[in-house]
């Protein structure tokens, strides 16, 4: 059989820099955003209104209903 060649070594593929695009104080936030969720939105955390999780389920002891 013959042997491939080795593959030269690829460079590095840098991440593109992504900012926020939100507003705040009346200012653009400019801020560089890590996160992949807040890149794909281009919104950071504090700019993005939507909540970010934390919708956790709340189960309340309740007394039961009288006659069921």
């Amino acid at each position: 059989m013959d042997r491939q060649e080795a593959l030269p070594d690829a460079p590095v593929a840098r991440r593109v820099r992504v900012f926020c695009r939100g507003i705040r104080g009346g200012r653009r936030c400019g801020r560089e955003l890590f996160d992949d969720l807040s890149r794909a939105r281009r919104l950071g955390p504090e700019c993005d209104p939507e909540t970010r999780g934390g919708h956790e389920r709340r189960d309340v002891d309740q007394e039961p209903i009288p006659g069921l």
